[in-house]
């Protein structure tokens, strides 16, 4: 990278950090004044913000809870319910990417041992001999958290633009910029920035609306060409896909890279206006009130900031390709936060399917991560491919708790809140 281009992302980084910092401390315009305490306990909650003086009597607010904790296979609620060997192929799929890091290639080589099918008390005995649970914990101490799901949709596009494909697949644009920030700050390692260089100045990549008047100039590639527009953004939710064409052959395409700006759910934005109750703000009743309102559409899809670039795929007959760079397993793979839960990790999931109080409990393998997929105790069951596999996934707001397996030995590692 040239010097001068790496002069301009450090100012960007910084000053948009310092921005981060200081809008969290400060009150918006307007905002209501607050006495002197209340204010003080107000900024406390900032890092960035000045220390409030002691107050007699008022504790320090007690350390937050590891996010790991040690337990037991006792403990796990669920283990002995499950069959484990039909998690099997999703951890040798796993373990395609683990074995190359020190900490996990003797627990995989011995799982290639046993071959690609053991039995169920072989697949049980493997995990108990070779790993150590460890329980995702919340910084409160609370052990439950949120569980959805997510699916591989299936939608109608065409190679060519006409009045029916009418709705551009974009790959990623040249001119956009992803900014490594563990480049600049090693404790930033995790997080990255997307900009665009303006001048001798980097800025923020455009915003959903913003993209969508500027395409052409930004030079996006476009792959495809939808025929529904709310389709295509719940593509890009899902964040992989494939695309039936006319002559009924269908092409895959994968996340290739985002816009940098953050998810935000037009389920809720029209709650919010007061368009849809909140039982009716689900996949289907999102699409009805586009159909019944077409001249809001733009509207609609332009309160999430958020814009997903695609590449096309090989066709194949395994999963999507998730963050860990292997094909998902419907059923046995999860989205999570990779601050708290190594990628390629078996993680036992303990929670209920949708809509239900039946149980839902068996260990899956942390092999994708997604942009609402953010805390602890926070998992994105990855249903599968197809219409059914999309209502399980539309329904599915459970809470549940995880445990971490970890190779015996193994130390978790130090997470970021």
């Amino acid at each position: 990278m040239p010097p001068m281009i790496r002069l301009r992302i450090r100012h960007y980084v910084v000053t948009l950090l310092l921005g981060l910092l200081a809008g969290a401390c400060a009150h918006p315009p307007g905002a209501p004044k607050l006495d002197a305490d209340a204010s003080c306990a107000a900024a406390q909650a900032c890092p960035a913000c000045p220390a409030c003086p002691g107050q007699p009597g008022q504790a320090a607010a007690p350390p937050a809870a590891p996010p790991l904790q040690a337990s037991t296979w006792r403990a796990i609620d669920g283990w002995l319910q499950d069959d484990p060997a039909q998690a099997w192929p999703a951890l040798r799929t796993s373990c395609s990417t683990l074995s190359r890091q020190a900490a996990w290639k003797p627990v995989c080589d011995r799982a290639g041992l046993l071959g690609a099918a053991p039995s169920t008390a072989e697949a049980r005995q493997f995990f108990e001999a070779n790993f150590t649970p460890w329980q995702l914990t919340n910084a409160d101490g609370s052990t439950q958290g949120l569980v959805t799901g997510y699916y591989e949709p299936l939608i109608r596009g065409s190679r060519t633009r006409s009045a029916r494909s009418a709705w551009p697949i974009h790959g990623v644009p040249k001119d956009m910029l992803t900014i490594e920030l563990g480049d600049v700050y090693p404790e930033l390692k995790s997080l990255r920035l997307r900009g665009r260089v303006v001048g001798n100045k980097v800025l923020p990549y455009w915003n959903r609306a913003q993209f969508g008047e500027r395409a052409e100039q930004a030079q996006a590639p476009v792959l495809l060409w939808a025929d529904d527009p709310i389709e295509l953004f719940f593509l890009q939710v899902q964040g992989s896909g494939r695309v039936q064409l006319a002559d009924g052959k269908t092409v895959r395409i994968g996340y290739a890279d985002q816009n940098g700006h953050p998810y935000q759910s037009i389920g809720r934005w029209l709650v919010a206006q007061g368009e849809l109750p909140l039982e009716q703000a689900s996949m289907d009743g999102i699409k009805r009130w586009g159909e019944a309102h077409p001249h809001r559409l733009n509207e609609l899809l332009n309160a999430n900031p958020s814009y997903v670039f695609f590449r096309e795929l090989p066709a194949s007959n395994t999963g999507p390709v998730g963050a860990l760079g292997v094909p998902l397993s419907a059923g046995r793979s999860i989205a999570v936060d990779p601050r708290h839960v190594p990628l390629g990790a078996p993680v036992f999931l303990s929670t209920t399917h949708p809509l239900s109080a039946t149980p839902l409990q068996r260990p899956m393998l942390a092999q994708d991560t997604g942009g609402a997929i953010k805390g602890v105790v926070r998992a994105d069951f990855f249903w599968g491919f197809g219409a059914e596999a999309g209502r399980e996934a539309g329904r599915m707001r459970q809470q549940g708790s995880m445990w971490v397996l970890l190779p015996k030995g193994v130390t978790p590692p130090e997470s970021s809140r």
